[in-house]
């Protein structure tokens, strides 16, 4: 008997990943591709789904805020988005009139959770912690295995941290909070402060600073949470020794008043940018 296969959508605020695969992780197909207006994603979308075999049903992570009070009339909708063209958009109600299949939607970065949690560095983890450090910064808490959500979504990436005095007239990108730490340390922050991507950044002291930023907002979930590990994901953790510098910023910020010996398997990077739609597949599988 052949098994099961399931759609999954990580639909991100940069790119878009599109795969099908059972329920186990194993994919039979898959495509990466940038995100761009409503109409050209979906069109994406619609174009990969419609030229690959037929899926039980289909798992979506998108960026938000996204409704996820199933009780709404506005369930799958994404809300007021920093992204152009994308506030207020129906993501589960366009899929579902034109792929004619059941959508299951939760954030993208509580699907890369789910899916580190059953297919990547966290498979040993009942109670974690993963916080995705890209364009914009978001997080996801795991408790006994299941995704916590909160009032709408958790905003991981809104928490307000200690920084350095700023020494230009650079307050922040967050349209609602300003400095919070999406706001002075996303890509996207990094971009527009200094005028170039974050990947042509090379100046030890901007990625230091970017460290003491990320490890203050570990602490705070640290001492709030609690969790067994954190995963750290997303593109900015590629940049050279950025998280062995929150490693050890995380140590000097506690100073002893917890005991975290092992900061290197306590703080773990992600195991890659698959497991974000193997965990929308694996959200929607369970729902089967």
């Amino acid at each position: 008997m052949r098994p099961k296969l399931y759609g999954g959508v990580e639909l991100g605020g940069t790119k878009t990943i599109c795969a099908i695969a059972d329920a186990d992780g194993n994919l039979s197909a898959h495509t990466i591709f940038p995100t761009t207006s409503v109409d050209e994603t979906f069109d994406a979308i619609f174009e990969f789904f419609e030229q690959n075999v037929t899926v039980v049903s289909l798992g979506v992570g998108s960026f938000g805020p996204v409704q996820l009070n199933q009780h709404s009339s506005e369930y799958g909708y994404i809300y007021n988005s920093p992204k152009s063209g994308w506030s207020r958009v129906d993501v589960k109600g366009a899929l579902e009139a034109r792929l004619k299949t059941v959508v299951t939607i939760d954030t993208d970065v509580n699907c890369a959770a789910i899916g580190e949690l059953y297919f990547g560095v966290a498979k040993q983890a009942r109670n974690f912690i993963y916080l995705t450090l890209g364009t914009g910064i978001g997080g996801s808490l795991i408790s006994d295995g299941k995704v916590i959500h909160g009032i709408l979504n958790l905003e991981m990436g809104h928490v307000r941290v200690p920084h350095e005095p700023f020494t230009d007239n650079f307050k922040g990108t967050c349209a609602y909070h300003g400095d919070c730490l999406e706001g002075i340390s996303s890509g996207f922050a990094l971009a527009q402060r200094f005028g170039r991507k974050s990947e042509d950044i090379t100046d030890k002291k901007i990625w230091d600073t970017e460290a003491e930023y990320i490890a203050s907002a570990l602490h705070n979930l640290m001492m709030t949470i609690g969790p067994e590990i954190i995963v750290l994901g997303g593109g900015l953790t590629n940049h050279t020794d950025l998280i062995k510098n929150i490693r050890t910023k995380v140590r000097e910020s506690i100073n002893s008043y917890l005991e975290f010996p092992d900061l290197e398997n306590y703080i773990r990077q992600s195991s890659g940018e698959i497991n974000g739609v193997l965990g929308a597949i694996k959200l929607t599988s369970l729902s089967d």
